[in-house]
């Protein structure tokens, strides 16, 4: 697997993360989003501002306790009281607003990805070579991530700023001095933390969240193939990869967590430290009576805040690691399905012939040469056939010998190679896979994929499932509306019959057929291609049956060398 290069925190992760954020905060969303925004920002300001007077208060009860102020120590009391019953919905409310935010931000962000993953069939498109692995877990995780810890850090950053301008007047009031040395303390801390930890700490994170994900989809995939393994008796072998995924995932958790321990025991005395430091600076004008103590324990407090402030590298180093982990392959994700999901450019074609799709009203193949998606190996050369309407084409050879590779040419699905494929658009052209797809969802969902709006009656569904011989499939799971798992519940022929169905209710002009009826018996074959012939369909068949061959007017031999044979089929004798 191709491992992405690692993202640090610099000015090309700021590049990564506006190239990202910025379409969102420039779409017909972005009035509703900036309204939740300046409204935020007003409440962190209200939070600041309740932190000074919070600060404030403290300093004055804690030397009215010091100076034995009765009076002193109850009014301050009673104001911090009234201000804090004032500040607890500002707090609520704010982490409301954040997430509420986070949550459009995500829903935009998301449906803008899913158009590109399925514009220009990307999601089909992308495999091992693109570099790209776990695309759901991009999708499904890192969005989320994305959009959460960006409003996160974004307000940490603008609170920051406003902590530093309100308590550094308090600071500056107090201690001059403090001031000069919190500015060389949070300086040198900070390069610290950036030159000891900063690329080997994002790094390891960023590798980590590909391990991580290669373990769920190893998982992922051992539920989808839980009967063959079983089958196989293959728990051992398959008990033994995930070991071995899981033992690279903790190879490098260790890692990290090593570096989180060396992290943490520079970030727990950096803040202990801060603690200490500004009362002892100015512990000599306490001790000597020119400086009350709640005078110093408000510049603890306005020192704590200016050096957070001014070292929020520091105090969120390790989430703002993993953080740059995530943008950085959000973006390669981007960049990628931006590269497979447009179109390609104009002279693309002269520089590298590709097969062209053409309507027709029939099937038409004009000089089609097909090769591997890499162009590694020539399949089919030169071919030159129609099917006429009625007319249907089965095609034959050896298994490797292209068969499969040319249907996908027809749908579209590949294009390496050269020629012509003229064919009808749209619904008139429907393929079925050898394992048909039994999306998420009901009985009737099955039949009518992809069409969810169309609106059949309930007789009817019924009807076309009796004329593929399921007439007990309905009654046998609660009706048409049960919603299974179906590609568990129901056996390889049944589901190829239920595909069958989906096809006829469908009424394509053409069925390409990819071994679809292999795991049905001579009767219930037959049956269904009956079925084709009554609703005028033509059927374009790749098999193995001989007895398909009175289905189909033409049988294409392809023995697997890009040479290729047409015959009729009455004159076909099978090899």
């Amino acid at each position: 697997m191709k491992i992405e290069a690692s993202p640090g925190i610099d000015a090309h992760l700021w590049r990564r993360f506006m190239l990202i954020a910025l379409p969102f905060w420039r779409s017909d969303q972005r009035w509703r989003a900036a309204g939740l925004l300046a409204l935020l920002i007003l409440l962190l300001l209200g939070q600041t501002a309740f932190n000074v007077l919070f600060n404030h208060e403290t300093g004055e009860f804690t030397s009215a306790l010091a100076a034995r102020d009765s009076s002193r120590f109850w009014a301050s009391i009673r104001r911090y009281t009234l201000i804090l019953l004032a500040a607890v919905p500002i707090y609520a409310l704010y982490y409301f607003v954040r997430d509420s935010l986070g949550l459009r931000w995500r829903r935009w962000l998301t449906d803008s990805f899913l158009c590109r993953y399925f514009s220009q069939r990307a999601y089909y498109r992308l495999d091992a070579s693109s570099g790209i692995d776990n695309p759901d877990q991009r999708i499904a995780e890192d969005i989320n991530s994305f959009t959460q810890q960006s409003l996160y850090f974004s307000m940490i950053l603008i609170g920051s700023a406003m902590q530093l301008i309100a308590f550094s007047h308090v600071l500056w009031s107090i201690s001059r001095g403090l001031v000069y040395f919190l500015l060389v303390y949070a300086l040198l801390s900070s390069w610290i933390a950036a030159a000891a930890f900063g690329q080997r700490l994002i790094g390891l994170n960023f590798a980590q969240l590909q391990r991580e994900a290669d373990f769920r989809f190893n998982l992922v995939r051992l539920r989808e193939h839980a009967e063959a393994i079983a089958f196989y008796d293959g728990e051992v072998r398959e008990m033994s990869a995930l070991q071995r995924v899981f033992a690279a995932l903790q190879r490098n958790y260790q890692q990290v967590l090593r570096w989180q321990f060396k992290l943490n025991l520079f970030q727990y005395a950096h803040s202990f430290l801060t603690a200490v430091l500004p009362i002892a600076f100015i512990a000599g004008e306490v001790l000597a009576g020119e400086l009350e103590v709640g005078r110093a324990i408000q510049a603890a407090g306005a020192f704590a805040a200016v050096l957070g402030a001014l070292t929020v590298i520091v105090d969120h180093f390790e989430g703002l690691s993993r953080f740059s982990a995530g943008v950085g392959r959000l973006h390669v994700f981007s960049l990628t399905l931006q590269r497979y999901a447009a179109p390609a450019p104009e002279g693309a074609a002269e520089a590298m012939p590709q097969i062209s799709l053409e309507p027709a009203l029939q099937l038409v193949l004009d000089k089609l040469t097909v090769l591997t998606p890499n162009r590694e190996h020539l399949l089919i050369q030169t071919l030159s056939l129609s099917v006429e309407p009625g007319q249907g084409l089965l095609i034959v050879g050896a298994s490797g010998a292209g068969k499969s590779s040319l249907l996908r040419a027809i749908a579209g699905l590949w294009t390496s190679g050269s020629g012509t494929v003229l064919r009808p658009a749209g619904p008139d052209m429907l393929f079925l896979p050898q394992q048909p797809y039994l999306p998420l969802g009901s009985l009737r969902d099955q039949l009518i994929y992809p069409q969810a709006a169309r609106a059949i009656s309930d007789e009817e569904l019924l009807l076309w499932l009796e004329r593929v011989n399921l007439p007990l499939l309905a009654g046998r799971f609660g009706g048409l509306n049960a919603e299974l798992d179906w590609s568990r519940v129901l056996s390889v022929g049944e589901q190829q019959r239920l595909a069958f169905a989906r096809a006829l209710l469908a009424k394509p002009r053409y069925l390409l057929l990819d071994e679809s009826t292999s795991a049905l018996d001579p009767a219930n074959e037959a049956r269904l291609y009956m079925q084709l012939a009554g609703l005028s369909i033509t059927p374009v068949s790749v098999s193995h049956h001989q007895a398909l061959l009175k289905h189909h007017s033409q049988v294409l031999v392809l023995p697997g060398d890009g040479s290729w044979t047409l015959h009729k089929a009455a004159d076909y004798r099978w090899e």
